[in-house]
């Protein structure tokens, strides 16, 4: 007799964060190597029409950091309708090319890199340590 398929939980195997008011929770970024790392939280506001580095200044301002170029795509895949059909700054620069710094577009999903002195759009994140639920046994 074969014993019963496991089913998944649909409890998270982390506590979630509180949010503060007009923050999105995107969701937990995963390590390469299977861990849990982060939570990743969208932080309320839009930053128009700014350079790279003045957006990097405005998103620290608030507490908080650009997205990287993963928590663009899953923003893009999860939370579009909560962005402009624009161009957004990310947090990373072209490894090749210090001048440029990575960008999505939240229309079609494109990333690209653009001069870090044109100006795009800013969205601000959180980033919090998954911190794990206490060993009950």
């Amino acid at each position: 007799m074969n014993a019963p398929a496991a089913t998944p939980s649909t409890a998270p195997a982390f506590p979630l964060p509180a949010l503060n008011e007009g923050e999105t929770y995107l969701g937990a970024i995963v390590s390469a190597c299977g861990t849990y790392s982060h939570h990743t939280i969208l932080l309320p506001g839009d930053h128009d029409d700014t350079i790279w580095q003045a957006a990097m200044d405005w998103a620290a301002s608030l507490g908080g950091d650009l997205p990287n170029r993963i928590e663009q795509a899953l923003l893009f895949a999860t939370l579009k309708d909560q962005f402009k059909k624009d161009w957004y700054w990310s947090n990373t620069q072209h490894a090749a090319n210090s001048d440029c710094a990575w960008c999505q577009y939240f229309n079609l999903g494109n990333q690209s890199n653009g001069n870090t002195l044109i100006k795009l759009r800013a969205r601000a994140v959180r980033r919090l340590p998954i911190q794990p639920f206490a060993n009950l046994d």
